[in-house]
């Protein structure tokens, strides 16, 4: 327990150099006229700032400070804290709450010796209470900006019901409605305005994709950030309908069918930024779903560099990718960015000396010089039909989106046979398992052999918050299950410049395993995957459990993902 604990608080004023002793005993003898705190006749006389007594008080009693300008202050959205503590409580007490794990809630109390409001706050949300200090008025900023924030969605569709002197009715729409009145529900104020809000909030949160389902007796609204989903505030279940035909006419998908799975498109331009967006909607047993995928052109990096492959590894791409033919791959699960890292190497590339042409399903990036096809499998554009024709436009380099069945492979084995540079993916979980998966799908191993340049595995991982990211010493546990060349790790922390998630953006870890001359002759001995793999490993390739681990002592990102996303991977 810290030696200030037993000190008296005017004398850890002194001890912090905030007063002087004069001003100390100036301070006593004024708080025994008035019978106040120390520490409010400090802040009275002006010898002392709100943010100062609450900083040596929290030292006095062994309670963590935090204050709004860290970002500390700011709770978990994803836990439905304004559901546990009122919003007209949380103001008339000062009292936010921060986190809750399990039937522990963190709140941020100016007095944690209110032991009145412990119990009630105990009482009112059934968890232990553990507090943290901070100023009131940081407090009561943070509750306005949290309790705002939740409400939003509620607000969006509460103020939008009037329109003039006329009230908006919204009718039971579990019964079936006429095409007319699905388009006329979903061009009301409302709808509007909350699809709009919908799309705006996950700009501005960094959201990748925003979920919004139907269940039983309510609606769900969850956002993908940093690869992990969070569930936030969600509408009305009687908006349920509306809202989705509001985005299938934004995206000109077609407002009658809801049987069928549809797939659309919106573009959308904010603050001169420009927002693609992806629509998937299926219809599940309580209605449709919706998923949209945000990709902000903007802020997309089509940086080789900067995606997270280390010097070693961008070596031994760059030369793979500058050889006039043959094959590349890049595999993993899907969502692990193999698409990106694909136009990352196109826009490295890329020169008015070369044809490129690349041919997806969908077409989610938009390279100038280059030439992109969308395939259409329903008027018989599939990728087989349309890499055909690609061999007629005299190309330099073809880009195929996934490689999916034999005739695909096929054509892009035989192009990369006879002169050309094909970049595709497939799903594999790691570099060596794509020679064998592309054999198993009926590629003969002579031909794949000597086609073959170098394969990618890769996956995602949530990236430490720069600015907040605290160090700390691995346990011995942890030691004595993993090796690490370092004494000092980092976790996440949260802070206002990252949401208070502790994490901000994404990196790529992977393996990458160069097709050289004894891969190439286990390939066409038609070798296990573990062969390639042992043989591939004595040739110094890095895994990708090596790969997070090395990024872990990096400080870029935590143990506890690195292990996590690797699971299995070693």
């Amino acid at each position: 327990m810290p030696k200030d604990k037993y000190l008296k608080l005017g004398e850890l004023f002194l001890k912090e150099g905030l007063i002087t002793e004069n001003q100390l005993e100036k301070a006593i003898d004024a708080q025994k006229k008035e019978g106040s705190r120390l520490g409010e006749v400090l802040i009275k006389l002006g010898m002392i700032k709100e943010d100062q007594m609450v900083s040596v008080l929290g030292k006095q009693l062994n309670i963590p400070y935090f204050s709004l300008g860290t970002g500390m202050l700011k709770p978990a959205m994803d836990q439905s804290l304004e559901q546990l503590i009122p919003q007209d409580f949380a103001f008339k007490n000062a009292a936010l709450p921060l986190s809750r794990t399990l039937k522990s809630l963190t709140v941020a109390m100016a007095d944690p010796l209110d032991l009145i409001l412990i119990d009630s706050l105990r009482r009112l949300t059934s968890c232990e209470i553990n507090t943290v200090i901070a100023t009131r008025q940081d407090i009561l900023k943070a509750i306005e900006s949290f309790y705002g924030k939740s409400q939003m969605l509620k607000e969006a569709v509460d103020a939008s019901y009037e329109s003039g002197s006329a009230v908006l009715v919204i009718e039971d729409l579990g019964e079936e409605l006429s095409l007319d009145k699905l388009i006329a529900r979903a061009e009301e104020a409302p709808v509007i305005k909350l699809v709009d809000l919908f799309i705006r909030q996950a700009i501005d949160e960094r959201v990748s994709d925003i979920h919004i389902e139907p269940f039983k007796d309510k609606i769900s609204l969850r956002y993908r950030i940093d690869g992990k989903l969070y569930e936030i505030p969600p509408p009305a279940k009687h908006l349920h309908l509306p809202i989705i035909s509001r985005i299938k006419i934004l995206a000109k998908l077609d407002i009658a069918e809801k049987r069928l799975p549809q797939d659309g498109a919106i573009a959308v331009r904010i603050e001169g930024r420009s927002i693609d967006i992806r629509v998937s909607i299926i219809p599940t047993i309580y209605g449709e779903k919706a998923v949209l995928r945000l990709l902000d052109r903007g802020e997309s990096v089509l940086d080789l560099g900067r995606m997270g492959f280390d010097s070693k590894q961008l070596e031994q791409i760059r030369h793979a990718i500058n050889a006039p033919y043959g094959l590349v791959f890049v595999t993993g699960p899907t969502g692990s960015g193999k698409t990106t890292t694909l136009y990352a190497v196109l826009n490295e590339i890329k020169s008015p000396a070369k044809n490129i042409i690349t041919v997806e399903d969908p077409v989610e990036y938009r390279l100038e010089g280059v030439n992109q096809v969308q395939v259409k499998p329903d008027i018989g554009l599939t990728f087989a039909a349309a890499l055909r024709s690609f061999l007629r436009q005299d190309p330099d380099i073809m880009l195929v989106g996934e490689v999916r069945d034999l005739e695909t492979a096929q054509i892009c084995t035989r192009s990369a046979l006879t002169g050309h540079l094909v970049l595709s993916t497939l799903h594999t979980n790691d570099a060596p398992s794509a020679a064998t998966r592309l054999i198993d799908i009926g590629i003969e191993p002579f031909i794949l052999a000597p086609s073959l340049l170098l394969v990618i595995a890769q996956r995602l991982i949530r990236r430490l918050c720069p600015d907040c990211k605290e160090a700390y010493e691995p346990t011995k546990d942890q030691l004595s299950r993993i090796n690490l060349k370092t004494d000092l790790i980092y976790r996440a922390k949260g802070c206002s410049k990252c949401s208070n998630l502790g994490y901000k953006g994404r990196v790529c870890i992977a393996e990458v395993m160069v097709a050289n001359t004894e891969i190439k002759r286990l390939i066409s001995q038609n070798a296990s995957f573990q062969e390639i793999r042992d043989v591939s490993r004595s040739c110094g390739m890095q895994t990708l459990y090596e790969s997070a681990i090395k990024k872990t002592e990096e400080g870029m990102v935590s143990l506890e993902d690195a292990i996590a996303i690797t699971l299995g991977a070693d």
